[in-house]
Order: C-alpha cells, then sequence, then structure tokens
C-alpha cells in the first residue's frame, strides 16, 4: 500500500508540472530530467519542500527551460524522512521514469540509502541539504556531489568562534539519527580541540514535542552552552522551551549549529538574537543573491534558506555541465561539473573536490536584535567570511576511497 501511495504520489507531483507526453515523444524525446527528492510535510519542510522546488525551478528558467535543444522535465517527491521511501521513488525514478539527476534530499539517513542507489545505477546525486560527512567519505560515490554544508563545516565554523569567546564548558544535544550524530561528533571534536570540553552528549527522537527533560539535564550540567545538533522544527522547539527555562537569557547560551533563517523567522529576533551561526550563503550579501531572491519572494513570499540556495545552485551547475559535455552522460557530466567554474550568486570560491565534496568560503553570522533589523528577512549581521579550506577535512585524511584509490 505504501508504494502505491509513492507511486501516485510521484505520478502526480509530474503531472502538476509537466505536459502529457504522447507514447510517440516518450520513445523519440531525450529530455533531461531532475527529481527534487524533499521533504514537503516533516520537520525540514520549511527550510526545504516547496522552496527547493522552486529554487531548481529558477535554475531551469533560467537555462532557458532546455538542455540539449530538449525542454527540461522535474517532478517531485516527499521522503517522509524515511530511507526506505527515499531509495524506493530513487530506484523508480532512475529505473521506471529515466530521471537523470537527483537533488536536494534533506535527511542525511535518506541521502545514504539514495546515494547506494545512485551509485548502483551510475547516476548523479546533487545532495543540497543533507550534512553527515559519510556522503563524501567513508560512503563516496562517484556519482555524488554534496553541494551546500557538511556537519564538519559548521561545526568548527560555530564552535570555534563561540570557544574562542571563552564558552568553554559544553552539553550537547542532539537527534538521534546520522545526521545529528555526525554533527554532535563533530562538535565535540572542534570544542575539545579548542580546549574545551563536553559535559555531555544526549540524543532526542526526530520531532520531538518536549525538550524540558533534555533542558533541565543541561540546566544541571552548569555547561557555559547548551549546543543544538538539530534542525528545522526540532531546533525551533528546543529553543523556545529552552527560553521558558531561562537558558539563553543568562549565564548558558545557545548555540544552534545548524540554524536557518526560517527558523529566526518562526522565532522572533527577541529569542533569537545574539545567536552565532555558519551560514553557507544569505540572501542578501550581493546583488546577485538579491536578484535570485527578488525572483523567489514573488513565488513564496519569503527569503530562501542556504538550503533552498543550494538547490538553485546545483541544478544551475549540473544544467551547464551537461550543456558543456553534450550529453546527458554520467561520467561526461561530473567530469564536466569538475571541471568548470561554479559561478552561482551563492557560491563563493567554490569547486568539487575529487571526493565529490563542493569547497566553498562560508559566512560567520550573528542574529541581530529586533532593533537592527530594517526590515522583513533582514536578519543576520555578517561577522566575516570564513575560507573553504578552514572548513573541510584535508584529502591527505579522506576516507573516500575514490581518493585512496587515486593517491595509491
Amino acid at each position: 500500500m505504501q508504494a502505491l501511495k509513492l507511486m501516485m504520489a510521484v505520478s502526480l507531483a509530474t503531472l502538476a508540472i509537466l505536459p502529457t507526453l504522447s507514447s510517440a515523444q516518450a520513445t523519440t524525446d531525450k529530455r533531461i530530467k531532475i527529481g527534487v527528492l524533499t521533504d514537503m510535510s516533516g520537520v525540514t519542510a520549511d527550510a526545504t519542500g516547496a522552496g527547493s522546488l522552486e529554487a531548481a525551478k529558477i535554475a531551469i528558467e533560467e537555462a532557458g527551460g532546455k538542455a540539449l535543444g530538449q525542454p527540461i522535465e522535474i517532478i517531485f517527491a516527499d521522503h517522509q524522512h524515511r530511507p526506505d521511501i527515499g531509495a524506493s521513488t530513487a530506484r523508480t525514478w532512475f529505473d521506471v521514469d529515466s530521471v537523470d539527476v537527483i537533488v536536494d534530499i534533506p535527511n542525511s539517513s535518506v541521502a545514504l540509502a539514495v546515494q547506494n542507489i545512485a551509485r548502483e545505477k551510475k547516476k548523479i546525486v546533487m545532495f543540497s541539504s543533507p550534512g553527515t560527512t559519510a556522503l563524501t567519505q567513508a560512503q563516496c560515490s562517484p556519482y555524488g556531489v554534496q553541494w551546500t554544508y557538511t556537519t564538519y563545516a559548521l561545526a568548527r565554523g560555530t564552535a570555534s568562534a563561540v570557544v574562542d569567546q571563552g564558552k568553554k564548558n559544553w552539553f550537547i544535544l542532539a537527534s538521534d539519527y546520522a545526521f545529528g550524530q555526525q554533527l554532535a561528533k563533530d562538535t565535540a571534536k572542534v570544542v575539545t580541540a579548542k580546549g574545551g570540553k563536553v559535559l555531555d552528549t544526549v540524543y532526542h527522537p526526530l520531532s520531538t514535542a518536549d525538550f524540558s527533560s533534555f533542558i533541565l539535564s543541561a540546566q544541571a550540567s552548569r555547561a557555559d552552552i547548551l549546543a543544538l545538533a538539530n534542525a528545522g522544527g526540532d531546533t525551533i522547539n528546543a529553543i523556545k522551551q529552552a527560553a521558558e527555562f531561562g537558558v539563553g537569557q543568562g549565564s548558558q547560551n545557545i548555540a544552534a549549529m545548524l540554524f536557518m533563517l526560517t527558523d529566526v523567522h518562526s522565532l522572533g529576533l527577541d529569542v533569537a538574537q545574539g545567536t552565532y551561526l555558519t551560514t553557507p550563503a544569505y540572501w542578501d550579501f550581493n546583488a546577485g543573491t538579491r536578484a535570485f531572491t527578488k525572483k523567489f519572494q514573488e513565488r513564496l513570499h519569503k527569503a530562501p534558506t542556504f538550503l533552498q540556495a543550494g538547490v538553485y545552485g546545483s541544478v544551475r551547475h549540473y544544467l551547464k555541465a551537461v550543456e558543456a559535455a553534450g550529453t546527458d552522460d554520467a561520467d561526461a557530466v561530473m567530469a564536466k561539473m569538475r571541471e568548470l567554474p561554479i559561478d552561482d550568486a551563492f557560491s563563493q570560491n567554490a569547486h568539487i573536490r575529487d571526493d565529490g565534496l563542493v569547497v566553498r568560503d562560508m559566512l560567520l553570522a550573528q542574529v541581530k536584535k529586533p532593533s537592527e533589523s530594517k526590515g522583513p528577512w533582514d536578519y543576520y549581521n555578517i561577522l566575516a567570511t570564513i575560507p573553504g579550506a578552514d572548513l573541510v577535512w584535508p584529502l591527505s585524511e579522506s576516507q573516500c576511497p575514490l581518493v585512496k584509490d587515486k593517491n595509491s
């Protein structure tokens, strides 16, 4: 029954976006097909979901709506944060629907499942929203690109800055799946390397409603920092409930290791002000990001998150590589994606490494006070640009078989 519902959802998604093809067209046309596998209804839907789909559409429109002389098709599905649904969708898209590339995929567990299918099928996946380092470390793929960020990068950016301010004792609260586990591990590694101490790390289920017991444990630890290694609605709920207990208002502060613009919007500047974060992209950073945001806001009436900006950039780069390669063959397109410069407005000094990781400069930001904001979505003070080289592990320490094979 679940498989039937999934197939119906995918089919309806396709029909909602595309004109119907006759059987003759289906057998003679060679169209580039892009699948947006995202979260339309869950904990990260606000930061990805419909916004990721619109971001992909904007990239396609900027490419003229065609690739290799043929119209570009786009379909989407909601993976419901279930690896089995994500893997089943990917397999159907590759085997039945002839999808060329899958993008987005919030939820690291789902992303790893899809990576396995894509490796088997020799199909490209552009991971804009999952942060687990496993995608470009031990479980890397010659057809996978981790486009936007990693837990390693966010931990190095935010944790380093906060520990340097003298906040050395940390209590980490993490979501209990691949993303949260990896982000907690990476955060702890940075904190201890900088001379700090992790007093405790505890895990909560995805989509937790009541964080009170976790927050009380953090208070009892007397840690300087309650670090949140979670995302979306979990981050918002944890910060709201922490404020009710006085955490974040006094000597014990909050560091949100993955903090979205939409999270700040939901919380309000009164609650979120002063929070430090690392972000790969910000809508008001330059003329190019503002131009994209204008198109995005006309459709969704809000500014894009860095995950949605990542979908835009990844689709844009993929389509440029297809044109340059003159084919949709995955190996040829991957070679071109590594060769071509990444030039979208959100990607500063970016390139794809041998392990599939995009190295990019990121921004150290602090949430503004209400008095500093000039209007809706004007939420960040950009404090510094962090060089991409400072936010990645050296290839000499890579666990990726592609790197090991090349260096052997």
